[in-house]
Protein backbone atom coordinates (compact mmCIF):
# COMPACT_ATOMS: atom_id res chain seq x y z
CA UNK A 1 0.00 0.00 0.00
CA UNK A 2 0.84 3.73 -0.24
CA UNK A 3 2.73 5.28 2.42
CA UNK A 4 2.09 9.11 3.41
CA UNK A 5 5.38 11.15 5.14
CA UNK A 6 3.98 13.22 8.19
CA UNK A 7 6.55 15.88 8.73
CA UNK A 8 6.51 18.92 11.92
CA UNK A 9 9.06 21.55 12.69
CA UNK A 10 8.72 21.21 15.79
CA UNK A 11 7.47 18.58 18.83
CA UNK A 12 5.57 21.66 19.49
CA UNK A 13 3.37 20.11 16.70
CA UNK A 14 2.47 16.71 18.13
CA UNK A 15 -0.77 17.21 18.97
CA UNK A 16 -1.74 18.14 15.91
CA UNK A 17 -0.09 15.80 13.74
CA UNK A 18 -0.59 12.90 15.61
CA UNK A 19 -4.40 13.39 14.80
CA UNK A 20 -3.42 13.01 11.01
CA UNK A 21 -1.51 9.83 12.31
CA UNK A 22 -4.75 8.71 13.91
CA UNK A 23 -7.14 8.73 10.79
CA UNK A 24 -4.10 7.16 8.76
CA UNK A 25 -4.07 4.48 10.88
CA UNK A 26 -7.99 4.00 11.13
CA UNK A 27 -8.07 3.94 7.50
CA UNK A 28 -4.77 1.40 7.15
CA UNK A 29 -2.59 3.86 5.90
CA UNK A 30 1.15 3.21 6.65
CA UNK A 31 3.19 6.49 7.60
CA UNK A 32 6.27 7.89 8.48
CA UNK A 33 6.69 10.36 11.11
CA UNK A 34 9.43 12.89 11.69
CA UNK A 35 10.36 15.88 13.47
CA UNK A 36 12.62 17.83 11.02
CA UNK A 37 13.45 21.88 11.02
CA UNK A 38 13.68 23.02 7.30
CA UNK A 39 15.52 26.02 8.92
CA UNK A 40 17.24 24.61 11.73
CA UNK A 41 18.95 21.35 9.75
CA UNK A 42 18.23 22.07 6.00
CA UNK A 43 20.28 19.32 5.08
CA UNK A 44 18.04 16.29 6.71
CA UNK A 45 14.90 18.65 5.40
CA UNK A 46 16.67 18.18 2.33
CA UNK A 47 17.47 14.55 2.38
CA UNK A 48 13.77 13.91 3.89
CA UNK A 49 12.23 15.34 0.72
CA UNK A 50 14.52 14.16 -1.59
CA UNK A 51 14.37 10.13 -1.04
CA UNK A 52 10.63 10.47 -0.15
CA UNK A 53 9.54 9.69 -3.45
CA UNK A 54 11.61 6.03 -3.29
CA UNK A 55 10.55 5.51 0.63
CA UNK A 56 7.07 4.67 -1.58
CA UNK A 57 5.55 8.29 0.09
CA UNK A 58 2.66 9.14 -2.22
CA UNK A 59 1.60 11.93 0.10
CA UNK A 60 3.45 14.27 2.17
CA UNK A 61 1.84 15.69 5.33
CA UNK A 62 4.23 19.10 6.71
CA UNK A 63 2.89 20.88 9.51
CA UNK A 64 4.24 24.47 10.76
CA UNK A 65 3.88 27.65 12.56
CA UNK A 66 5.04 31.18 12.12
CA UNK A 67 6.94 31.28 8.34
CA UNK A 68 5.66 28.09 7.54
CA UNK A 69 8.69 27.26 5.15
CA UNK A 70 8.33 23.59 6.03
CA UNK A 71 5.12 22.43 3.29
CA UNK A 72 6.31 24.44 0.41
CA UNK A 73 9.17 23.45 0.53
CA UNK A 74 8.47 19.90 0.47
CA UNK A 75 6.42 20.74 -2.61
CA UNK A 76 9.46 22.44 -4.23
CA UNK A 77 11.28 18.79 -4.23
CA UNK A 78 8.31 15.94 -3.80
CA UNK A 79 6.80 15.22 -6.61
CA UNK A 80 3.69 14.44 -5.49
CA UNK A 81 0.94 16.12 -3.51
CA UNK A 82 1.94 17.94 -0.22
CA UNK A 83 -1.02 18.82 2.15
CA UNK A 84 0.16 21.76 4.68
CA UNK A 85 -1.52 22.31 8.08
CA UNK A 86 -0.60 25.48 9.59
CA UNK A 87 -0.20 25.48 13.51
CA UNK A 88 -1.77 27.97 15.54
CA UNK A 89 0.64 30.60 16.93
CA UNK A 90 0.39 32.98 20.15
CA UNK A 91 1.43 35.93 17.99
CA UNK A 92 -1.23 35.83 14.99
CA UNK A 93 -3.23 32.93 16.41
CA UNK A 94 -1.84 30.81 13.18
CA UNK A 95 -2.72 32.90 10.25
CA UNK A 96 0.88 33.51 9.59
CA UNK A 97 1.46 30.00 9.01
CA UNK A 98 -1.99 30.18 7.17
CA UNK A 99 -0.89 32.59 4.52
CA UNK A 100 2.80 31.33 4.17
CA UNK A 101 0.90 27.78 3.46
CA UNK A 102 -1.63 28.97 0.75
CA UNK A 103 0.53 31.53 -0.43
CA UNK A 104 2.56 29.29 -2.64
CA UNK A 105 3.85 30.81 -6.10
CA UNK A 106 2.66 29.35 -9.50
CA UNK A 107 3.80 25.86 -10.29
CA UNK A 108 4.41 24.95 -7.06
CA UNK A 109 0.61 23.99 -5.01
CA UNK A 110 0.27 22.87 -1.09
CA UNK A 111 -3.09 21.50 -0.38
CA UNK A 112 -3.94 23.27 2.77
CA UNK A 113 -6.51 22.75 5.39
CA UNK A 114 -7.22 24.63 8.42
CA UNK A 115 -5.07 25.91 11.34
CA UNK A 116 -4.35 22.99 13.06
CA UNK A 117 -6.56 20.49 10.72
CA UNK A 118 -4.55 17.44 10.95
CA UNK A 119 -7.70 15.07 11.21
CA UNK A 120 -8.74 16.59 8.02
CA UNK A 121 -5.19 16.46 6.40
CA UNK A 122 -5.29 12.54 7.33
CA UNK A 123 -8.49 12.10 5.34
CA UNK A 124 -7.26 14.02 2.69
CA UNK A 125 -4.18 12.53 2.08
CA UNK A 126 -7.08 8.80 2.48
CA UNK A 127 -8.72 11.10 -0.27
CA UNK A 128 -6.15 11.24 -2.89
CA UNK A 129 -4.41 7.72 -2.14
CA UNK A 130 -8.02 6.51 -2.97
CA UNK A 131 -8.61 7.94 -6.22
CA UNK A 132 -6.30 4.28 -7.20
CA UNK A 133 -7.68 2.49 -4.05
CA UNK A 134 -11.05 0.72 -3.94
CA UNK A 135 -10.58 -0.71 -1.24
CA UNK A 136 -9.74 2.59 0.74
CA UNK A 137 -12.21 4.34 -1.28
CA UNK A 138 -14.72 2.10 0.42
CA UNK A 139 -13.44 2.51 3.85
CA UNK A 140 -13.60 6.65 3.28
CA UNK A 141 -17.50 5.85 2.38
CA UNK A 142 -18.13 3.98 5.29
CA UNK A 143 -16.11 6.92 7.39
CA UNK A 144 -18.65 9.27 5.90
CA UNK A 145 -21.78 6.94 6.52
CA UNK A 146 -20.58 7.61 10.57
CA UNK A 147 -20.28 11.21 10.26
CA UNK A 148 -24.09 11.22 9.14
CA UNK A 149 -25.25 8.67 11.91
CA UNK A 150 -23.25 10.40 14.66
CA UNK A 151 -25.09 14.18 13.44
CA UNK A 152 -28.64 11.72 13.26
CA UNK A 153 -27.70 10.32 16.44
CA UNK A 154 -27.51 14.06 18.23
CA UNK A 155 -30.55 15.72 16.40
CA UNK A 156 -32.97 12.29 17.55
CA UNK A 157 -31.48 13.03 21.30
CA UNK A 158 -32.09 16.78 20.61
CA UNK A 159 -35.48 16.19 19.46
CA UNK A 160 -36.43 14.23 22.70
CA UNK A 161 -35.01 16.24 25.25
CA UNK A 162 -35.15 19.54 24.01
CA UNK A 163 -32.44 22.18 23.77
CA UNK A 164 -32.55 23.31 27.62
CA UNK A 165 -32.05 19.66 28.54
CA UNK A 166 -29.27 18.95 25.89
CA UNK A 167 -26.36 18.07 27.30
Amino acid sequence: MAKVGIVMGSDSDMPVMSKAAAMLEKFGIEYEMRIISAHREPDVFFEYAKTAEEKGFKVIIAGAGMAAHLPGMCAAIFPMPVIGIPMHTTSLGGRDSLYSIVQMPSGIPVATVAINGGANAGILAAKILAVSDPELLEKLKAYTAELKQQVEKKDERLQETGYQNYN
